[in-house]
């Protein structure tokens, strides 16, 4: 399980991000690199890590299940993702 304030900070990155996604639309449409680089660097969605829902897990994270491969192998095993199947040949 990943600390608690990992997991905050990047709530606060997530949130950051939102708040100047349409001013940082216009000024790169504009082309205005020197006030882009005024604003907060958190203000930028690459800085928002994507972190498993369970864990907080960053590392080996599946976005189409929006967890990590741990969580996702105990979740798929004990059948609580529908449609997902151990394969055996």
């Amino acid at each position: 399980m990943a600390k608690t304030s990992w997991i905050n900070r990047n709530e606060r990155k997530r949130a950051t991000a939102k708040k100047y996604a349409a001013l940082r639309a216009e000024l790169k449409a504009s082309k205005d690199y020197a006030g882009l680089s005024q604003l907060p660097r958190n203000a930028s969605p690459t800085r928002v890590v994507n972190r498993c829902e369970v864990s907080g897990r960053r590392r080996a994270f599946i976005r189409r299940f929006k967890v990590s491969r741990l969580v996702f192998r105990e979740l798929a095993s004990a059948g609580l993702i529908p449609g997902v199947t151990k394969s055996s040949w």
